[in-house]
């Protein structure tokens, strides 16, 4: 989602936004603050039933509370709300991320079940919710994004195993009568003297009386039996044999389904409405104008399931009114980009360039690259049920969420129901790539203010709101539209004498809670990130945001997505213009500095045969390296080019990662961001607007990649046992680039703009 180097984002947040944030968090009254950490130990029905309300000890999570009255965890180090044990020795594990295709609901089991010396033939997982239990203890705030999921629970969920096994041998030692240090434990079983033996089912219910360790003494990595082994992920058969639900699957007893017509231009409101023959439509039951995110309106159609109401919707006759909004043409914001990225904006790096006008050789180029849709395979959806009344008013809401915790606050305004009466039922996810974690929570405002107007006209069911493919690409939050200007000077050898660069393009985190450290002298960090590391280059670089009607969000890899590929096809062509080995020049760039990125290229190329293998007629090798959320990903890749269209037929990575914790999941991920950077550079790999209007709307005409276009991809791992980096994101932005630089290769042209347009 995105990179930071923040230790904690809630501590940067505005204080406006940390009080609505924790409003109405109060302790709980008699000592649960306290019980928490024995009470329920092991025996949480479900993490929906971790009895301690939306948000109890929020204030507590961030560490602005007193500590827990008897061990000084705080939510997030406590066992109880992540660990179930029940009788049968299964172990259920609560994973406080979104499960979104990525398999952290695998991956982080792993982790703790290695040190609770698991079986792991009897480990399942779950989602969490909005507890403050489930924070990203690196960001102090409910999020999965920044490929954090395993890089910063990776100690978290070994202390959980760990002080879990101790509460159970504690248990097991007082049981028998015996020193806890002599006894074991091994696949779900404490060992004693004499070979005695108690299964953890067995010992749960005392467990849960044992006080939680505060310290706990972690694994030599050399003792890992389950970390770093190749593993099934524990939703395959599950979803190899549909019997999978995700948040679109949800069906409650009574429950509407609404979809709702947006407005063609973005913030734009209903003029006139006649909803006569929508109302006609058999199922329909209700049709409501709402507001919409941005301060647009639109036109809800609740109907007894999904195909009356899209029908209702069609049938809807809706005059619109887009007079107040700026109506985007995709055209002229080029050209206004084109003109912008001629002048200096705000500064990031400021090395002097002075050597430019002198400079022997000189490279002059301009980088265009499109809005881009996340269109994940499940579109937007979001359930929301209402319970009770007056004080009394609760809300339930299901859905897929990256950001459980400000999801959970947005409904809370707009339902007009106090945060610790809401609940978050996360869900598994079809993909999101980012699109789940919006700042303003817009699909999730959406469908709460859908919900709210159904209450007002008596309409007491829970509503679904659902979006249609059509819905979801043209629907905003886009990878923002970028232009690059590079003026490059060299001497004979190649080497960079000045580098003088401009960036144009919206700013993702402009105008949202995360602005205030996010955006630094004017720039936003989200979209230079990726830009002139790890080389060593005298660059001045500057940005300009400006400002357009057109909503913006992170894509899978952020800034990097259009940062690696300006830097790596630049330096491609600086080596192949002074007579030297990609690979070597590189190489060279890197020298003792940089060893991961050395480590990962060479890998990458030694499997691959670069340089020692000859190719097939007519194909080229390509190499890219880029580094993105602490990990580092080299490709090399084989491409050709047939009638004017390039094809990549095979994908070598080298992966410096850290410790792999799940050498499956991490290839899995690989292939998967290889693909989607794949997509960048497909025709029709864009998102364009006419009048303000999106012209794309569904797979027939926004490109996503085919079967037939999927090379073979082969995944190699830096061995290491150093602590995890991030995983999800990292294999996307060398693909792009590895791939222009084969075709330029092959054509002499080096692709200056996505999707790949060759003449």
């Amino acid at each position: 989602m995105y990179n930071t180097t923040s230790s904690n984002i809630f501590d940067q947040l505005p204080k406006g936004l940390q009080a609505l944030y924790l409003q109405g968090q109060d302790a709980p009254e008699n000592g649960a603050t306290a019980g928490l950490q024995r009470r329920s130990f092991l025996k949480v029905a479900t993490a929906g039933g971790f009895a301690l309300g939306a948000f109890p000890l929020l204030a507590q999570a961030q560490g602005a509370a007193p500590a827990a009255a008897a061990s000084g965890l705080k939510p997030t180090q406590q066992p109880s709300a992540f660990v179930r044990i029940d009788k049968d020795g299964t172990v259920t594990v609560t994973i406080n991320r979104l499960d979104f295709g990525q398999g952290v609901q695998t991956g982080l089991p792993m982790i703790l079940a290695e040190e609770l010396d698991a079986d792991w033939r009897l480990v399942k997982s779950q989602h969490g919710n909005a507890d403050p239990a489930y924070v990203d203890p690196a960001f102090g705030m409910h999020l999965t994004g920044g490929s954090g999921a395993i890089k910063n629970s990776y100690t978290q969920y070994r202390e959980l195993g760990a002080r879990t096994r101790a509460m159970l041998v504690s248990a097991a030692a007082a049981q028998w009568g015996v020193d806890a240090g002599s006894l074991r434990t091994q696949q779900g079983v404490v060992i004693g003297p004499g070979g005695k033996r108690l299964t953890y089912g067995e010992l749960a219910e005392a467990a849960m009386k044992q006080p939680v360790p505060e310290q706990v003494t972690l694994k030599d990595p050399k003792q890992f039996r389950i970390i770093g082994k190749p593993t099934g992920r524990l939703d395959a058969r599950a979803k190899s044999t549909g019997n999978q639900s995700y948040g679109i699957d949800v069906r409650l007893p009574g429950m509407l389904t609404a979809v709702v017509a947006h407005p063609p231009v973005f913030a734009g409101k209903v003029r006139s409405l006649d909803d006569a023959a929508a109302r006609a439509i058999p199922g329909v039951k209700a049709v409501l104008r709402v507001p919409l995110d941005r301060g647009g309106e639109g036109v809800a159609v609740l109907a007894e399931g999904y195909w009356a109401a899209k029908q209702g919707r069609d049938a809807l006759k809706v005059e619109w009114d887009t007079s107040a909004v700026e109506k985007v043409d995709s055209a002229k914001q080029l050209t206004s980009y084109r003109a912008l990225a001629q002048t200096t904006g705000a500064i990031k790096y400021n090395a002097d360039v002075g050597k430019l006008a002198a400079a022997p050789k000189k490279i002059s180029a301009e980088f265009v690259f499109p809005y881009l849709a996340h269109a994940p395979m499940e579109p937007l959806n979001c359930t929301v049920q209402f319970s009770g009344q007056g004080a009394d008013t609760r809300a339930e809401l299901w859905l897929g969420t990256q950001m459980p915790g400000l999801d959970t606050m947005a409904a809370s305004k707009v339902l007009g129901v106090p945060p610790q009466n809401v609940k978050m039922n996360v869900q598994m996810a079809g993909g999101g790539f980012g699109r789940r974690a919006i700042p303003s929570s817009d699909y999730v405002v959406e469908a709460c203010a859908v919900a709210k107007a159904a209450r007002a006209a008596g309409l007491n069911a829970a509503v679904r709101t659902l979006w249609s493919r059509e819905d979801d690409i043209k629907g905003g939050y886009y990878r923002p539209m970028h232009v690059h200007r590079a003026e490059i000077g060299l001497d004979a050898q190649g080497n960079i004498l000045a580098w003088d660069h401009v960036i144009v393009g919206q700013s993702i985190v402009g105008g949202s809670p995360f602005e205030a450290f996010m955006v630094k002298d004017g720039v936003d960090t989200t979209m230079v990130e990726g830009m002139k590391e790890p080389y060593d280059i005298p660059m001045r670089l500057s940005v300009h945001h400006p400002k357009v009607n057109v909503p913006v969000l992170w894509w899978r890899s952020v800034g990097s997505t259009h940062t690696a590929y300006v830097m790596e096809t630049l330096i491609d062509e600086i080596a192949r213009g002074s007579g030297q080995d990609p690979v070597a020049y590189r190489m060279k760039q890197f020298g003792s500095k940089h060893p991961r990125h050395s480590t990962a290229l060479q890998l990458a190329v030694d499997k691959s045969g670069y340089g020692k293998r000859t190719l097939a007629a007519g194909r080229a090798w390509g190499v890219a390296v880029h580094e993105s959320f602490n990990t580092v990903v080299a490709y090399v890749v084989e491409a050709s080019v047939k009638d004017k269209t390039p094809v990549l037929h095979a994908v070598t990575a080298g992966v410096h990662c850290n410790l792999a914790i799940n050498p499956t999941s991490i290839e899995a991920q690989i292939q998967g961001a290889a693909l989607m950077g794949l997509s960048m550079c497909l025709p029709g790999a864009a998102i364009t607007l006419k009048d303000g209007v999106v012209e794309q709307s569904n797979f027939g005409d926004f490109a996503v990649p085919r079967i037939t276009d999927m090379p073979t991809v082969a995944v190699f791992v830096v061995p290491s046992a150093d602590a995890p980096t991030g995983m999800g994101e990292p294999g996307l932005p060398p693909l792009a680039p590895a791939f222009a630089n084969a075709v330029a290769r092959l054509t002499g042209q080096a692709p200056r703009e996505l999707p790949f347009k060759l003449a």
